[in-house]
């Protein structure tokens, strides 16, 4: 089985952690890639978010349906297992992750959720996975780890999977 995890992660202010120089969903991506040996695809904006807080989570409501990435992940058609990983952001995973699912056929892949947060949970983001990723075995269930503590969840991420 070979495994690709999707992600978004931004670094700079984060809610409850201040400016940081790595995203806590990077963080958390690198220990699944450790793990499990998955390959990994960052998805980037075309356009960078601000870099203080406020003003990026403003920035992605604004782009909620039109978010264009720099690179989509291209064939999949090797992996079996689809880590997709973001940041919650107004209720679900970034904008940017849903322009990176558009087009790809998941059908018959194992899709398993991963969020950070400072709060909300997985909120609706196994919802809009499992709507985005038709024909998918989408693992509801998922692992929601709050940003504040990315840093610590190494053995939490080793339990999980």
């Amino acid at each position: 089985m070979k495994s690709l995890i999707i992600y978004f992660s931004r670094a700079d202010e984060n809610y409850a952690v201040g400016y940081i120089d790595k995203g806590n969903t990077e963080i958390v991506a690198e220990y699944v890639q450790e793990l499990t040996g998955a390959d990994m695809f960052k998805v980037e904006p075309a356009v960078p978010y601000a870099k203080d807080y406020k003003t990026c989570i403003e920035e992605a409501k604004q782009r909620i349906g039109n978010a264009p990435i720099k690179q989509n992940p291209g064939d999949i058609t090797e992996y079996d297992t689809i880590f997709i990983m973001s940041p919650i952001y107004w209720g679900t995973y970034a904008p940017e992750v849903e322009t990176a699912l558009e087009g790809l056929d998941l059908s018959g892949k194992k899709v398993r959720i991963v969020c950070t947060h400072e709060g909300s949970g997985l909120s609706g983001m196994p919802a809009d996975v499992k709507r985005k990723c038709v024909g998918a075995d989408v693992d509801v269930e998922g692992l929601a780890i709050k940003g504040s503590q990315a840093k610590e969840a190494k053995d939490k991420v080793k339990a999980w999977l």
